[in-house]
């Protein structure tokens, strides 16, 4: 198996057991992959991802496992970091999400996903979250959706950790989006292919997140339960 693509691995992409709270929110922060320090090296492609030393903490099978989907798994960390300190390891919701479509394997092998109505379907279902797909949706309207209360699990590019550098289009990546900033001007999120502290917990004026933005994502209500139900 190759190793993920150097800076190109998150097509719609979780997961790290340590977790950094953001000092605005009550969300952890997740990497999607199992150790944050080596989330630069990883996506440079200096570093197989078979070869990180914690796979096994991200619930995958094996490393095998781990270094096919670590790169796909942006949407589920996402949804771990909203599900709360609770909310169960990457892969097993990486397993719910395959279960319920929001992740599909091609006769090819090829990942695609997060897909959003069945993963809206998914954290219904599976853990009682309120949930909704948006399919256009213009920043504005995002930052609507955070003062109504809820987050935003928004399409950006993944050069986001790199801004203001220009991206060169937008979308192909997912951030959790968690509020406003104190000033109102700009956004809060979490980015799973954060390299750093400072951009895995980061901020950003509204004109500079929004060249990134693709204009789409899901929006879910916070919730503390994050039990599994029976299904």
């Amino acid at each position: 198996m190759n190793s993920v693509p150097a800076e190109d691995f998150c097509t719609t992409s979780t997961t790290s057991t340590t977790s950094t709270s953001c000092s605005t929110c009550a969300f952890p922060s997740y990497t999607q992959f199992a150790s944050p320090g080596l989330v630069q090296a990883i996506v440079s492609g200096e570093l197989d991802a078979r070869l990180d030393p914690a796979w096994r903490d991200s619930g995958a099978a094996d490393a095998e496992d781990y270094a096919r989907w670590c790169g796909h798994l942006c949407g589920a960390t996402c949804l771990r970091m909203a599900l709360g300190p609770a909310a169960p390891s990457l892969f097993e919701l990486r397993d719910g999400a395959v279960k319920f479509g929001a992740y599909t394997v091609d006769a090819e092998g090829a990942i695609r996903g997060m897909i959003y109505a069945p993963a809206v379907d998914f954290v219904r279902e599976v853990y009682g979250v309120e949930a909704e797909v948006h399919r256009s949706l213009t920043v504005p309207e995002l930052g609507g959706l955070l003062d109504a209360g809820r987050v935003v699990i928004a399409s950006v590019h993944f050069a986001i950790r790199r801004a203001p550098e220009p991206p060169p289009r937008r979308g192909g990546h997912l951030v959790l989006v968690t509020g406003r900033t104190a000033d109102g001007g700009g956004f809060h999120f979490h980015n799973p292919s954060g390299t750093d502290a400072a951009t895995r917990t980061a901020e950003l004026p509204v004109e500079v997140f929004e060249p990134y933005f693709a204009g789409r994502g899901m929006s879910l209500v916070p919730s503390g339960a994050t039990v599994a139900r029976s299904v």
